[in-house]
C-alpha cells in the first residue's frame, strides 16, 4: 500500500467516524439542484509525505498528475486568474466573461512587493531565500489578501505554503521542505489533487535550488466530506490498494520558469477505476 493510500483511508475513516455534521446550519455551497450541501467534517486535520521515501499520489483511483501540475504552474508559474491559460475546466464555475477569477490565486503571486533586495513577487522572493539565505525562518507565501478578497471570486483553499531547508546527517545537499496551510477542503475531489500539486512544486523547487525533497506536511482546518460523496467516500477506501509509482522530474530543468506540465510523469503508476461523475458543489 502506498503511503498516500494509507493517509487518506484514516483520513477518511477518521471524519466519516469522528466528524461532527453541517446537516441543518446555515451553509453557503449548494448543490446543481439548489438543495444545500452539508459536510461530515474534521478540524485540523495534519498529514506528513515524505517525498524522499515515495510519490504521495494515491493508487486508489487515478490522480491526473499533469492536470494537476498545469493548474500549479498556472498559479505559481503563470501567475494567472485568468482560465484560458489553463489545458483544463476546473475554474470556469467561478471565471467572468472574460476568464478572470478576480483578484485571487495567480494575481496575488503577481503582485511585486519591495523588498531591501528590491522589487519581487512572491514566487521570486522564495528562490531568492532558498538560493541566497536557505536557513531563514521567513520563507513563505500568502494568498489571503483580505483587503482584495472583495474581488475575488473564490476565497483561496489552499493559501499559504510555508519553506523550510534541513540538513540531513551524511547528506551534502540540503534538504527542502514545505507546510502547506488549507483553511478547507472537499476531500473527495480535491485532498490528493493538492498533494500531488505541492509534491511537485517541491520536487520542482528543490531542483532548480540545489538542494533534495523532503517533507511535505499538509494543515487543513477543515477536512471535509460532502453529504453527496459519503457513499462514493466508502466504496473507494474499500478499494485495493497499490505500491506507490516512481516520480521522474526532466532533470535537465534549472530554471523554475522553464517547467511544464510535460515534464513530470509517474512510471509504474496502478490504480483502481476512475471515480466517475461526482457531484461538485458551488
Amino acid at each position: 500500500m502506498s503511503l498516500a493510500d494509507h493517509i487518506f483511508i484514516d483520513m477518511c475513516k477518521d471524519i466519516l467516524e469522528n466528524g461532527t455534521s453541517t446537516e441543518g446550519e446555515k451553509v453557503r455551497p449548494r448543490w446543481p439542484d439548489g438543495e444545500s450541501a452539508y459536510t461530515v467534517k474534521k478540524f485540523g486535520v495534519v498529514n506528513r509525505y515524505d517525498l524522499s521515501e515515495e510519490f504521495p499520489i494515491m493508487t486508489l483511483r487515478r490522480t491526473a498528475i499533469k492536470s494537476a501540475t498545469d493548474e500549479m504552474l498556472w498559479i505559481w508559474q503563470k501567475k494567472s486568474n485568468n482560465i484560458n491559460d489553463l489545458h483544463s475546466h476546473i475554474w470556469d464555475e467561478w471565471a467572468d466573461e472574460d476568464g478572470s477569477i478576480g483578484k485571487a490565486y495567480g494575481y496575488q503571486m503577481g503582485v511585486k512587493h519591495q523588498y531591501k533586495e528590491g522589487m519581487m513577487d512572491q514566487v521570486d522572493r522564495v528562490i531568492y531565500d532558498l538560493k541566497h539565505n536557505p536557513f531563514s525562518r521567513r520563507i513563505m507565501t500568502n494568498l489571503y489578501v483580505h483587503q482584495d478578497l472583495h474581488a475575488m471570486n473564490l476565497y483561496p483553499c489552499a493559501y499559504s505554503v510555508t519553506f523550510n531547508v534541513t540538513q540531513k546527517k551524511g547528506h551534502e545537499k540540503l534538504t527542502l521542505n514545505a507546510v502547506l496551510n488549507q483553511r478547507s477542503q472537499d476531500v473527495l475531489t480535491a485532498n490528493n489533487w493538492n498533494v500531488v500539486q505541492y509534491a511537485v512544486l517541491v520536487h520542482m523547487l528543490s531542483q532548480v535550488c540545489g538542494m533534495e525533497a523532503g517533507e511535505l506536511v499538509h494543515v487543513i482546518a477543515d477536512a471535509h466530506i460532502y453529504d453527496r460523496h459519503i457513499p462514493i467516500i466508502k466504496e473507494l477506501i474499500e478499494r485495493p490498494v497499490y505500491d506507490a509509482p516512481t516520480f521522474v522530474l526532466n532533470p535537465e530543468i534549472t530554471d523554475f520558469y522553464q517547467f511544464t506540465r510535460d515534464d513530470v510523469k509517474v512510471e509504474n503508476y496502478t490504480t483502481g477505476p476512475q471515480v466517475k461523475e461526482i457531484p461538485v458543489a458551488i
